[in-house]
């Protein structure tokens, strides 16, 4: 008989738990993660337990699974922990790591709160867990944030480590085979300017090409080392190689320009992936604002869609992207409307493309490696709240909000550039229904994520009967769902 459950009560409970943890007594200055884990058994009882709550320094999950329940059989359970289960080679000492407790104890469902911080073992312990049957789903958007800010100081000081980290953690668990040895390259292949301006935005001490640079890039996962050699891993190829598509073409991004006349211009970016959203932003520069529409007597002038939001959607692109998809590359798209990304590779699992176009998808990274160079140069925000930027900077323009589509192999994020672009979106055959009454309203509609009869009412100086005539309308076209009834009732943005 399947358990029935209420998944968000018992991540609040594995939260309130979490604030119980008992800090290691250290005189280093090292922070001790907070962390909470609950056990929910088939019979429905719940347990819990934090970090160091029978002995300092224990694992929560660790303490859960051995201290409290050695010997009780566990099969079909389901367990909440706020932080990662630490994977196979995570932990210098000889012991068994979290995710291996949690699968030898053959748990069938696990929520996470937030990845390891550490971007080596990042995913490799939801990885570890995906691998042997077990269901992982992630905390909601909002509870994640609640752990990152209970747990600021030992985020900090964890990615710290990271990049001071003397290399003895083992790699058990392969995210991608991007992080083995790119037998084929050599030092030389990586471009200087890329290492530069890594090493100077990111404040690093060491001199580029130094030896104790190059072990800082084995340390990050960059660079191997045998036999006295460095050579290049292809995530170290894809942010630092001179040329990263002579030996990975699906490396780059594809950019195109649609100019209103029907003449089209076109630029693929080869650069080292650290250099390709500056390249981007310069290749755009003056032409982005002004793509004049010619199709009138009358020049019309696009306004300006600020670069942060190209360069957001850009970023994620690069560093989320499936980079096994050997025949997809990174695509930008430009028309007078809209601003289309094009990344190859669905959503990350457990993310789903419902929680991307809700803009609340929990936070996760498929590539942490390039995600954490790309947030030492400032250019990508590592606690991932980058999406949830796109959405509140379309809301003070007052622009459509961005649209997340899946169309294989491709996941496509549109900006739209302008507040009528969400119309011209549109199939012919929809815009062609919708009167001189219905298109503004959609318009307003589309900056929302729902709305009310009564808020329509309000911003657009309707009646009642005319609001409704107008939600009836684009109800019937697919693009709004009615969700609730009575004065509860609102009327959905459909995204897909």
């Amino acid at each position: 008989m399947k358990t029935k459950f209420e998944p968000r009560k018992l991540m609040e409970l594995a939260i309130e738990v979490m604030g119980q943890s008992v800090p290691e007594p250290r005189d280093d200055g090292k922070a001790s993660p907070k962390v909470g884990a609950v056990l929910l058994k088939p019979e429905g009882t719940v347990e819990t337990a934090c970090r160091g709550e029978l002995r300092q320094g224990d694992h929560a999950e660790f303490t859960l699974l051995e201290r409290k329940n050695r010997g009780n059989k566990l099969d079909g359970s389901v367990l909440f922990a706020t932080l990662e289960p630490c994977a196979p080679g995570a932990r210098n000492e000889r012991k068994i790591d979290c995710a291996e407790r949690i699968v030898l104890a053959r748990i069938k469902e696990v929520w996470v709160g937030i990845q390891d911080p550490d971007p080596k073992v990042a995913r490799k312990g939801i990885e570890h867990m995906k691998n042997h049957g077990i269901d992982v789903h992630m905390f909601d958007r909002d509870l994640q944030e609640i752990i990152e800010k209970e747990n600021k100081e030992f985020l900090v000081q964890a990615m710290d480590r990271a990049r001071a980290d003397k290399g003895k953690k083992t790699k058990k668990v392969i995210l991608s085979t991007f992080e083995n040895t790119f037998a084929i390259a050599v030092t030389d292949d990586f471009s200087e300017e890329a290492l530069t301006q890594y090493q100077t935005v990111a404040g690093l001490k060491e001199k580029v090409g130094s030896v104790a640079f190059n072990h800082r890039l084995v340390q990050q996962g960059f660079l191997t080392q045998k036999q006295g050699q460095f050579i290049p891993t292809g995530f170290g190829m894809l942010l630092f190689g001179k040329e990263p598509r002579t030996v990975m073409p699906q490396a780059g991004l594809l950019a195109t320009i649609h100019y209103p006349d029907g003449t089209e211009e076109l630029r693929d970016f080869d650069e080292p992936l650290v250099l390709i959203p500056e390249a981007v932003e310069k290749w755009l520069g003056d032409k982005l604002p002004n793509i004049i529409d010619r199709s009138s007597m009358r020049r019309k002038e696009t306004p300006p869609l600020p670069f942060e939001m190209i360069r957001e959607a850009l970023v994620n692109a690069l560093i989320h992207r499936d980079y096994a998809i050997r025949e997809g590359k990174c695509q930008l798209v430009v028309t007078v409307d809209t601003i289309v990304v094009k990344s190859p590779g669905g959503p990350i699992p457990p993310i789903t493309l419902k929680q991307l176009q809700s803009f609340d998808a929990p936070m996760l990274s498929r590539n942490p490696e390039l995600h954490y160079v790309f947030a030492r140069m400032d250019m990508a925000e590592e606690r991932g709240f980058g999406l949830r930027s796109l959405k509140n900077r379309a809301v003070q323009l007052a622009l459509p909000l961005p649209k997340y589509t899946w169309k294989e192999p491709y996941l496509e994020l549109t900006l739209f550039r302008t507040p009528e672009a969400i119309a011209h979106d549109l199939p012919e055959a929809v815009l062609s229904e919708l009167n001189e009454d219905e298109r503004p309203a959609w318009q307003f509609v589309a900056t929302k994520e729902s709305i009310t009869s009564r808020e329509l009412m309000s911003n657009l100086g309707l009646d009642e009967r005319k609001a409704q005539r107008i939600l009836k309308k684009l109800i019937g076209v697919n693009l709004i769902r009615r969700v609730g009834g009575g004065p509860a009732t609102r009327y959905e943005v459909i995204r897909s």
